[in-house]
């Protein structure tokens, strides 16, 4: 072939291509387009919970006294029938329905913890909670024994639900 053939080819097979190109790429972008729309609106109608937070109240019960129990116990079936663990966050009292939530506060540390009642007692006068073992720890109050605690009900009263939207990019 002769030069000049050459460039008439190269030039003539550019110009295919590159129409081709904007062909497909108009072709493409346009179904691309609908697609998005179309997505779009998909998502939009499957959002998808992320995440549902409760909603939780504490009711002010006043302050108890508490102390605590748990090497000799532990192991043993508690009055609701579980097996007692002394490193479980749980308290008896002698009536709160088993199960119960409480947000225990030690005034003089401040700190604090939420137990579940799961048994009954103390059964010494003057005291109204027996804490387990991990409790009274968490609370600062083992090496006292026994302490005046701030008591909440813990009432959990609905919950909020996240939403995430779906996004197609």
């Amino acid at each position: 072939m002769r030069f000049i053939d050459r460039i008439i080819l190269i030039f003539v097979l550019l110009s295919l291509l590159g129409f081709s190109y904007l062909t497909n790429d108009e072709a493409t972008s346009s179904k691309i387009l609908n697609k998005l729309e179309l997505k779009n609106q998909t998502y939009l109608n499957e959002d998808k919970i992320v995440q549902s937070i409760p909603v939780v109240i504490y009711k002010p019960l006043g302050e108890m006294v508490a102390s605590w129990y748990g090497p000799g116990f532990h192991g043993r079936i508690t009055a609701n029938g579980e097996i007692y663990n002394q490193f479980d966050l749980t308290a008896a009292h002698k009536s709160l329905k088993f199960g119960t939530l409480l947000r225990l506060t030690n005034l003089q540390n401040n700190k604090s913890i939420i137990v579940r009642i799961n048994d009954r007692g103390p059964y010494i006068e003057g005291r109204e909670l027996d804490l387990s073992y991990a409790s009274a720890r968490a609370l600062g109050i083992v090496k006292p024994g026994v302490k005046k605690l701030k008591v909440e009900l813990v009432q959990i009263t609905d919950s909020i639900e996240i939403y995430e939207n779906k996004i197609p990019f």
